[in-house]
């Protein structure tokens, strides 16, 4: 395997594929050719590129959820309450874990007890095993665009069959959907797997078709600075592109306060548009996903979360946003829930759309030093692979100049250390091995001993221990009990 930020060739794609399609029985009805004649009699309301460009042009936010279940017709039945009752402009089909984990036969057995039980017995729809008459039963039934939304490190069979059914949306990348979820898959392997999935979504884009990439922008979702998360979305998109991908959309976390959370999509969008501009004929978008952290258990509360999610995201003009549910905090939400938080989304969404954010001042401050940070993470990738990003990005989590906080994959340092100032902002405690210049180091220290002074405390990993409970408790900054 050698891994290089390179197109791959025609003949090398083909040869990986014949070993990718013999993973599962099911991968033997792929038949590229006539999946591409599927994709052309596809409406463009189905088309997940056609409908964010139009929801870009007009710059409205389009409002989607997650949500999967084990079965065909029950899978079809959720999704349809949900574009109906919830209002979902788009919608999802969120993959089981025994298919995340490449694990078909145990997905298989979860489908039978499904049957047996008359319930879900999966947290997901287990595309592979439904194969891709059972992917265009479900895109056939339903009138808006799809999206695979899964947490796969090897998602290349998985991307085979779910397009070939009709999907014209793919979630995930080589570092989202490893380092945050897998604890012993290497970078270097799931950077060149996904390469497979970029390369046959380019192979798509050269035959006139139109598939959106979505690299999952707030990774562990757990106290992630805009900078982390804003680095790792380029690269993946930048990967992607090199592939031949023209569609992508980048993702950003909640963080909680309101203007580093604009400031966060403005800079996303404005850093990759300039990253990817050696790319010709991109379509940049972005979305923005609600609160991914914990969750009160009170409903009301709940309610409260979603509904600030939803005003972040309108007023930061993000493409779109990934919906929540009043049920976070207890485990998987009936279809009622998920509806409720689409409607309340909806609703603010709706309120919000002809309204701007004006704090100029702290707007562009903010924007500033996102830039700044990300810059720096990004050209020392870059210098660390000689101008090759796959490279790059291999060596620099090897030496921590990428890290995640609280990711679980022993290809990551671990070091940083996030927590909030006295506004909620997320700043950075312990940088860890991040290439930071003196200028910015001092910037978040200053921020943090701000609240530290406020506090009557030192900034400290308890600091990070109580941001991190916060929310769940009812407020955004972990302020000690008086």
């Amino acid at each position: 395997m050698k891994l290089k930020n390179k197109r791959w060739n025609l003949d090398k794609f083909k040869e990986v594929r014949e070993e990718v399609l013999k993973q599962w029985s099911t991968g033997e009805d792929v038949d590229l050719e006539e999946a591409i004649e599927y994709h052309k009699d596809l409406p463009k309301k189905k088309v997940m590129a056609e409908v964010l460009a139009i929801a870009k042009e007009e710059k409205a936010t389009l409002i989607q959820p997650r949500a999967g279940v084990a079965l065909i017709d029950e899978h079809i039945e959720l999704l349809k309450f949900l574009r109906e009752e919830g209002q979902a402009d788009l919608l999802p089909s969120t993959i089981d874990s025994y298919t995340r984990q490449n694990n078909y036969q145990e997905a298989e057995q979860g489908i039978k007890e499904s049957r047996n039980e008359g319930r879900s017995m999966l947290n997901g729809f287990p595309a592979v095993n439904h194969g891709v008459d059972g992917c265009r039963k479900v895109v056939e039934a339903l009138d808006a665009p799809l999206q695979v939304r899964h947490g796969t490190p090897d998602a290349r069979l998985l991307a085979e069959i779910a397009i070939a059914g009709g999907f014209t949306d793919y979630e995930g990348g080589g570092i989202s959907y490893n380092i945050p979820y897998a604890k012993d898959v290497s970078i270097k392997q799931t950077l060149y797997d996904w390469q497979y999935v970029d390369r046959l979504i380019g192979y798509y884009e050269e035959q006139g078709m139109r598939i959106n990439r979505e690299p999952f922008g707030p990774l562990t979702g757990t106290l992630v600075p805009p900078s982390v998360s804003h680095s790792i979305a380029i690269i993946e998109g930048l990967l992607a592109a090199e592939q031949g991908v023209k569609s992508i959309t980048l993702g950003y976390g909640q963080c909680g306060n309101l203007v580093q959370d604009v400031a966060a999509i403005h800079s996303l969008k404005e850093l990759a548009e300039e990253y990817l501009a050696e790319y010709d004929d991109i379509m940049l978008t972005t979305v923005f996903h609600q609160w991914m952290g914990g969750f009160p258990q009170d409903e009301a509360q709940a309610f409260g979360v979603i509904s600030w999610g939803a005003a972040t995201a309108a007023l930061a003009n993000a493409t779109k946003v990934i919906v929540k549910t009043p049920h976070e905090a207890l485990g998987v939400p009936t279809k009622e829930a998920n509806a409720q938080g689409l409607r309340t989304t909806k609703q603010l969404v709706n309120m919000l759309k002809d309204q701007q954010f004006v704090a100029k001042g702290l707007l562009e401050e903010e924007k500033e030093m996102i830039r700044k940070e990300t810059k720096q993470i990004l050209n020392r990738v870059l210098e660390l692979g000689d101008g090759d990003l796959a490279q790059g990005t291999v060596r620099a989590f090897e030496a921590g100049v990428l890290d995640i906080p609280f990711a679980p994959s022993k290809y990551n340092a671990g070091n940083l250390l996030p927590a909030r100032d006295n506004n909620g902002a997320i700043r950075y405690l312990n940088h860890g091995n991040l290439p930071f210049s003196e200028e910015v180091i001092k910037f978040n220290k200053e921020r943090l001993e701000e609240r530290g002074r406020d506090e009557e405390r030192e900034p400290s990993f308890q600091m990070v221990i109580d941001d991190i409970y916060a929310i769940g408790k009812g407020m955004l900054v972990g302020k000690p009990r008086t």
